[in-house]
Order: C-alpha cells, then structure tokens, then sequence
C-alpha cells in the first residue's frame, strides 16, 4: 500500500468517527508556533484539544513572514489574543549556519537557523511585539520542548501593557 493509499485509508476512519467543530475561531483564543519537527504531537504536549489552538508549523518553529501573515488572520479575524512560539531540542536548525543550509539544499534562501533557543525565541517574541497590526495579541510565551522528556522549558513571557 502505498503512502498516499494509507492517508485516504486512514482517512475513512477518521471521517466515520470525528469530533466536530463547527467554530474556526480558537476556543482558547491561542495560536501556537512550533516546528515541523515529526517528534512533536502539540495538541499532546500543551495539553490542548481539537478547535481550541491555531497550529503553525515550520522548520524550527521560528517567526517568519508567513507566520506573521497567519497571526494577523488568527488575531483580526478569529480572536487570537495569545501566541506560544515553542522550539524543541535536537533541532535541524540548531547549530547550523544559512550558509551550510543553503549549501546543503541549494536553496538561496534565509533558514532561520538557531544558535541559542533563549536568543532565538527573544528575537522572535521581538518581532511579534514590535508588529504593529498584531496589536490584538496581548500574550506572547516562547517555549523550549525537550524531546527527551517530554518536559517544556518556559523561557520568555511578555504581556502588551493595558
């Protein structure tokens, strides 16, 4: 069977037995960001339920552009006031440069690469912050998750003033 054959398969199943969720809006008025990375289940890890979160998934979990174009619809249009960016160990971006992931993949582009999770995730709760149409998110926390036990580090937390 092939890998294609599986989805549809699997699929049937899912279909016949689903919970369903009528709103797009985010129960807990939470999006999360976090990495691509297969080793992670978030709903499982944050604790979280279908149709409570917005998931944005990337290689290393980082803020980029296409992030930040999601997180204007998730807070203008569909109540999004709090955002978790989480990063996890062992991860691809981790201790490399652009310039060997560029060599790597022959891509020009920027990776996002990540030489300290505690700076990354400051830079790019940065970026969140200082977006000015992101206005309506008022929490924002950057999470380290720990592949090996399972355990999140939290790092960074910051709340726009009232």
């Amino acid at each position: 069977m092939t890998e294609i054959a599986r989805l549809i398969a699997a699929n049937e199943g899912y279909a016949a037995a689903r919970a369903n969720v009528a709103d797009a809006r985010p129960g807990r008025r939470l999006a999360v960001v976090t990495c691509m990375d297969a080793r992670i289940d978030v709903f499982a890890v944050l604790g979280l339920h279908l149709g409570e979160a917005h998931v944005i998934r990337n290689a290393g979990g980082r803020v980029t552009d296409d992030v930040l174009r999601s997180l204007a619809i998730s807070s203008h249009l569909l109540g999004v006031d709090t955002v978790a960016v989480m990063q996890h160990t062992k991860c691809g971006l981790a201790g490399v440069s652009d310039e060997e992931l560029r060599e790597v993949t022959g891509a020009d582009l920027g990776f996002y690469p990540i030489a300290h999770h505690a700076t990354a995730l400051r830079e790019d709760i940065d970026v969140l912050t200082r977006t000015p149409y992101l206005a309506p998110i008022r929490v924002v926390a950057g999470f380290v998750y720990d592949v090996e036990s399972g355990e999140i580090d939290d790092v960074v937390r910051w709340e726009r003033p009232t």
